[in-house]
């Protein structure tokens, strides 16, 4: 998913500078993509979110029933925790930034911002 995210967003970027882009098109297909996106950050904040949950829930059976034999489930939720969360940050930061990406693109198009409201 990050190599997509990358790739597209600098075809978004080649495209907006292309005097020969039919502004319109790129428009739908760009908030289509947004909506993709945000779908995809939306499963991933969910999983993330499990795992968290799953990870602290671990760490308190343990401390309260003190199973030595659930540690290296902990630390194993634990370590795949952290991608997750660094994944999430990714996904999170580049919609955001996919979203001045539109406000340049209608900009360009229309000559003023985009409402905020467009996006919802």
């Amino acid at each position: 998913m990050t190599k997509y995210f990358k790739s597209y967003r600098r075809f978004f970027q080649k495209a907006l500078n292309d005097d020969s882009t039919d502004l319109m098109l790129l428009m739908q297909y760009h908030k289509d993509h947004i909506q993709f996106f945000q779908h995809e950050r939306f499963i991933h904040l969910i999983v993330m979110f499990l795992f968290a949950i799953s990870t602290v829930i671990a760490f308190i059976v343990i401390a309260v029933t003190k199973e030595m034999l659930l540690i290296p489930l902990a630390i194993a939720l634990l370590v795949l925790l952290v991608p997750y969360i660094k994944h999430y940050y990714f996904l999170e930061n580049q919609t955001q930034a996919l979203y001045h990406d539109y406000e340049k693109l209608h900009e360009k198009l229309y000559g003023f911002p985009a409402d905020e409201d467009e996006l919802k």
